[in-house]
């Protein structure tokens, strides 16, 4: 009896770690509706690799490449979990200013930026689930200078992204 009481204390107390993410449209931490208009968009296709000269926003599908063969341009903050993951990386202009800008994916993936040779931190993220065309948004403090976007861990192999100011 003792042995069920501590198994059940022990569950109670590991239950929030598998929380779910929140689920819909509405439960992203910012509004997101111009990014997942962009991202259902008709958006070009680009190969990792590819240098953007956009005005920002922009967005586009960029076809990823076995992890293993996809030659960032530095580590991932974070290794895939799943060697057979995708990933792959764009160069983007300089933006017109400094600020806060917002890399938004259609799926699952982890996404680094790298600036002046450094991978930024980012300064905040959202995602849900069931939201169709966006998965995940994350922010980030550019610099009015180029910079690279690095997508990992991404389970297939391309994936749309947005990229807007704050």
């Amino acid at each position: 009896m003792k042995s069920l009481f501590l198994a059940l204390v022990a569950l109670a107390v590991a239950t929030p770690c598998f929380a779910q993410e929140p689920v819909g449209c509405d439960k992203f931490k910012w509004p997101l509706d111009q990014e997942r208009a962009m991202l259902m968009g008709d958006t070009p296709a680009v190969a990792s690799g590819t240098s953007l000269k956009p005005t920002l926003p922009v967005s586009v599908v960029v076809s990823l490449k076995p992890f293993a063969d996809a030659k960032l341009p530095m580590a991932p903050e974070r290794a895939p979990k799943s060697p057979d993951s995708f990933a792959g990386f764009v160069e983007v202009a300089a933006p017109p200013k400094a600020g806060i800008y917002k890399v938004s994916l259609s799926a699952a993936a982890w996404v680094d930026v790298v600036q002046a040779g450094k991978l930024l931190k980012s300064d905040n993220f959202s995602g849900a689930l069931g939201c169709d065309g966006i998965r995940k948004s994350v922010k980030f403090d550019l610099a009015a200078q180029p910079f690279t976007i690095q997508l990992s861990a991404v389970q297939a192999d391309s994936i749309r992204i947005a990229i807007t100011g704050d």
